[in-house]
């Protein structure tokens, strides 16, 4: 169940929107009025199809979200066809899975460029309108895996639990400037995408409350709820979406 117009008006920047969970976010926005442009180094013509079925408006923009020149690029164009974006949801990310005896420093920072460090590129580049507006709303994809401390991802945690301390810090920046900055963290999801055993998904969805396989549709309710003026006093917080896996 969508509100439709519940984001009317807005320019929301979907990174990682080209698949999975990120497309779940960018068509959920779009049924419910936000003009969307989605972020992300794969073709995403899906999700433009998507968005337009939604009743919607869309563009897709080629951006490696750790790069500077790209992120620089994406709001120039986002801001010309669009106007300056309203919501950055920050999905993108990889999660290559390496023990850390084997793991290189190449293989390490390849992970937290694109998941930690775009945070920064992605908020210096778009923040600065959403402050002098008065109105702006940052949300970034953590994952339960910086709770339960997954063997074979020490990079891909880390740079989870990096983007919690993040958005914390900056929620206390900009609270007084009609922005707010959260983190949504979801446990396995199911994707085209997701490269875990099958059998990873069996023991995770035993562990939670709710004992079936997370798909991206649990997430876009949550995601768009953050977004809304709704949640315009939730800010600095970390809202945990996982079936009842984390239960804090």
């Amino acid at each position: 169940m969508t509100a439709a117009g519940r984001h009317a008006g807005r320019v929301a920047v979907v990174t990682g929107g080209a698949a999975g969970i990120g497309q779940a976010f960018a068509e959920r926005l779009a049924a419910e009025g936000a003009r969307v442009a989605v972020a992300d180094v794969a073709g995403a013509e899906r999700t433009l199809e998507l968005i337009a079925a939604a009743g919607g408006e869309g563009m897709a923009v080629h951006c490696d979200v750790s790069s500077e020149d790209d992120v620089a690029a994406l709001a120039a164009s986002v801001s010309e066809r669009f106007g300056p974006a309203d919501i950055l949801v920050h999905n993108a990310g990889i999660y290559p899975l390496v023990d850390f005896s084997e793991m290189t420093f190449e293989q390490w920072r390849a992970v937290m460029a694109v998941n930690f460090d775009s945070t920064f590129l992605l908020c210096s580049e778009l923040l600065p309108a959403m402050r002098s507006r008065g109105w702006g709303r940052i949300v970034c994809l953590s994952s339960t895996a910086f709770h339960a401390g997954m063997g074979g991802m020490v990079h891909y945690v880390a740079s989870k639990g990096g983007i919690i301390g993040f958005v914390r810090s900056l929620a206390a920046e900009v609270g007084d400037e009609g922005v707010t900055v959260n983190a949504l963290a979801p446990s396995l999801v199911r994707t085209q995408g997701t490269t875990a055993d099958p059998r990873a998904f069996e023991a995770v969805a035993a562990s939670q409350a709710i004992g079936r396989t997370q798909l991206p549709g649990d997430l876009d309710g949550a995601l768009s709820f953050l977004v809304s003026d709704d949640a315009a006093f939730l800010t600095g917080q970390t809202l945990v979406v996982d079936g009842g896996r984390v239960r804090s």
